[in-house]
């Protein structure tokens, strides 16, 4: 004995729920804490610092492992001549050290003057905020 399958029924139609409309919200941004922006940008300001010092380091390798160091050397030695005296040593001036020390004084000078400039900013800008009224940002849900 032989069983027929079941005729097949159409599904039934189900209607998609309707979609909700995106909510917007008009916000104005009428005061920066200038305690969090000094946070925020010290720690901005010494990420900044660690890369300038790290690419003064890898940039000084990379020149010296191609030799400029020794081809600059040799090109100033050639146009002073022998009468000029001691042969030019770019390395004595410009060794890795010094490389390094002089671009970690001006990451930290840059940590200084970043931090600074952006806690004025805030405070310039929470003085103009009162006057103005401040900036204003449309946010939506999507």
């Amino acid at each position: 004995m032989v069983k027929k399958p079941a005729p097949k029924t159409p599904p039934a139609l189900v209607k998609p729920a309707p979609k909700a409309k995106a909510r917007r919200a008009r916000l104005l941004v009428s005061k920066v804490d200038p305690w969090s922006v000094l946070k925020m940008a010290f720690l901005l300001s010494v990420a900044l610092g660690i890369v300038t010092v790290v690419a003064a380091i890898v940039l000084w390798s990379v020149l010296d492992t191609i030799g400029l160091f020794d081809k600059v050397n040799s090109f100033i030695n050639d146009i002073q001549g022998k009468e000029g005296g001691t042969p030019f040593d770019l390395l004595s001036i410009a060794s890795l050290g010094q490389v390094a020390s002089f671009s970690t004084i001006v990451a930290v000078v840059n940590v200084v003057l970043l931090t600074t400039l952006s806690v004025l900013s805030a405070w310039l800008y929470n003085i103009s905020a009162t006057l103005v009224g401040g900036i204003g940002v449309t946010l939506t849900d999507d």
